[in-house]
């Protein structure tokens, strides 16, 4: 099979990775992906939309305004900038695909509000089907591309090195064959970690592969504390979460106790539409008190809900709760990592050869904590921003002879159950708000963890729990989504992103264990 493949191949089948290898076209690609195109990764499940500013009266200057606004002090401005002033021909780019985007009836895009935006500028399709509607389109257009070349039901787990630079990937199939698949360009678009957590929002494969593989290639990783905690998952033990879309509190929709009291507006003026990290400190805080928390959506949506939100409804029927009559149960999950495989603007990482975008990537445009809807739009601007970058790029041909195929052992009982520890312990030590000892523990408890197991893809999230971990337990400080009880306060010197390689979290851990 490698021997028919393009020389440019895309790990991951989301939004980011379906998007570059659209905008590569002509020049041929392979995209390596776990699951069918149009259902991999988090982009499926997105359901708030595209932030741009398309409203008028609003400008890109407003957009990254709130974006710098959110992200806690430590948002790179320019790019923030870029990103907002590149929105909106990114979004007319997927309308003309044929995406339907909700329209005003002059044939505008009619956006919602969402938290920390000044304006409304979420660009939705049917309330709340963004994601699944943008992938529905991608995964024709992709269909009738063909310089695209699928690779379905492979998952990549190591990044092959040579002199320095990235030449190859090895990606283990359904039937756990290994292959090694030389490549001139490598681009990571694997997505988040939320499966590192107990309750998530994410998919199964949001694992954290990527960041771990570019981290032992030697790549820097960025940023890897801060994990965005949605505020408002709907708590009905299912994993992952199904999520109740922020644009119901753009609409109106409340957050109360289980005694109806609005508690958020104790915390901050905003109430439901302050940012998510103090939303979610809020309703960890109330389900912690035992007072529980609940989105109330009876007013504000009432019997319009199964048109309106017709995912988020399906959702709470499924367990016997109607929103349009019923609080909705809602706890914090693991939702974005701001964090990632550190890019420049063109997505190029640290190492020759190899470039990340979306999720796995942090380009700085997020800081400490992601504003609404920027996830998706960061996805195309910087997918088209690698695609153009990568075209642009000469690749000298480096000789090097792939091994031959070889099977991975099948993981044990063990390996699945060194998983499941590492979720409970990242949910219980690393989330919504965190301390030193709490940190300490899970540090030293992951490197244990790592004795424990051989299995490749356990070991990858592993190396990824024990970056967010470690970096969570050296920034001493709270900012933005990264909440420290026994440092609350936000310090000046530390209003910087983190940069670190695999060799500096080792050399945490072995500290702490000392």
């Amino acid at each position: 099979m490698r021997e028919h493949l393009p020389p440019i191949i895309i790990v991951g089948g989301g939004l980011a990775g379906v998007f570059c290898a659209l905008k590569m076209a002509p020049t041929p690609v392979a995209i390596f992906a776990p699951t069918p195109i149009g259902y991999s990764g988090s982009s499926f499940w997105a359901q708030g939309g595209i932030a741009a500013a398309v409203e008028e009266g609003d400008t890109p200057e407003n957009h990254a305004n709130d974006t710098v606004a959110a992200g806690g002090g430590i948002v790179d401005r320019d790019i923030a900038l870029t990103m907002a002033r590149e929105a909106r021909a990114r979004i007319e780019d997927l309308a003309a695909m044929g995406t339907p985007f909700d329209r005003s009836a002059l044939g505008g895009f009619a956006p919602s509000q969402e938290a920390a935006h000044s304006r409304r500028r979420i660009v939705r399709v049917k309330g709340d089907v963004a994601g699944r509607a943008i992938m529905d389109i991608l995964a024709k257009e992709v269909a009738r591309t063909p310089s695209i070349h699928i690779v379905e039901g492979y998952s990549a787990q190591e990044i092959v090195m040579r002199d320095g630079r990235a030449v190859g990937v090895h990606a283990r199939d359904n039937d756990g064959m290994i292959h090694e698949t030389p490549c001139a360009a490598l681009i990571l678009a694997t997505g988040g970690i939320g499966h590192l957590y107990r309750v998530t929002t994410n998919p199964l494969e949001a694992r954290g592969i990527g960041v771990a593989m570019a981290a032992r290639a030697g790549a820097l990783i960025a940023d890897a504390e801060f994990v965005q905690f949605h505020p408002t998952a709907i708590d009905i033990d299912a994993d992952p979460a199904p999520l109740a879309t922020e644009a119901l509190r753009g609409e109106g929709a409340t957050i109360v106790d289980r005694n109806g009291r609005r508690f958020l507006l104790d915390i901050d003026p905003n109430g439901e539409l302050a940012p998510r990290d103090i939303v979610a400190r809020g309703v960890f805080a109330s389900i912690k008190a035992g007072d529980g928390a609940f989105l109330d959506a009876r007013s504000a949506i009432g019997a319009e809900f199964s048109a309106r939100f017709p995912t988020v409804y399906g959702s709470c029927m499924s367990a016997g709760i109607d929103p349009s009559r019923e609080l909705i149960p809602i706890a914090p999950a693991a939702h974005y990592h701001m964090g990632g495989v550190w890019t420049d603007a063109r997505g190029r990482t640290s190492l020759d050869g190899l470039w990340a975008v979306g999720e796995v990537a942090s380009t700085g445009v997020h800081g400490a904590n992601r504003l609404a809807s920027n996830s998706l739009l960061e996805a195309i601007v910087f997918g088209a921003r690698v695609a153009e970058d990568v075209r642009a790029t000469p690749f000298a041909s480096i000789e090097w002879r792939p091994q031959a195929d070889r099977i991975e052992p099948i993981p044990r009982d063990r390996d699945f159950a060194v998983i499941e520890e590492l979720r409970d312990l990242m949910s219980a030590n690393v989330g919504v708000i965190r301390n030193g000892p709490s940190l300490a523990v899970a540090v030293k408890s992951i490197r244990r963890m790592m004795s424990w197991t051989s299995d490749i893809e356990a070991r990858n999230m592993l190396t990824t729990a024990l970056f967010v971990a470690a970096t969570a337990l050296e920034r001493r400080e709270s900012r933005g989504a990264h909440f420290r009880s026994d440092f609350p306060q936000a310090d000046v010197t530390l209003a910087r992103r983190s940069l670190n390689t695999l060799d500096a979290v080792l050399r945490v851990a072995d500290e702490v264990e000392a």
